[in-house]
């Protein structure tokens, strides 16, 4: 399967409430990062989040149109209170074979079964 990506400016546009999406994050490595080699050096990188428009961290600090890592870690679009941005985003495919991004239960399994028994546009069998 291929799938084209259509990168969307975060200062633009945002993704629905909820949405899973690939997010690129700019921002700069702290002054005591582990790997100091690159430490106080900006970087630029593709991660997966979800978009939200209205967010309780742990901290139960409040947070509007963000994005949150699977850390728990909110980002902002440019100009928003993180230290890092969420400078673009674009929509994660759905699951192979599937319309939707999460299939949970004995459906995750048969969903998985019938990508992998499916022949063609990247469901071969293994």
């Amino acid at each position: 399967m291929q799938v084209n990506v259509e990168w969307v400016d975060a200062r633009e546009r945002l993704p629905e409430s909820g949405a899973p999406v690939a997010a690129a994050v700019y921002g700069t490595y702290p002054p005591d990062f582990h790997d100091r080699p690159v430490a106080g050096e900006d970087y630029w990188l593709v991660m997966p989040m979800v978009f939200m428009t209205h967010h309780i961290a742990e901290d139960e600090s409040h947070h509007h149109d963000c994005f949150v890592d699977s850390d728990g870690v909110v980002r902002h679009p440019p100009g928003g209170p993180s230290e890092e941005h969420v400078t673009h985003w674009a929509a994660l495919p759905p699951l192979p074979r599937m319309p939707v991004h999460h299939v949970g239960g004995a459906e995750a399994r048969t969903a998985l079964r019938l990508a992998y028994e499916t022949h063609g546009s990247g469901g071969a069998a293994r």
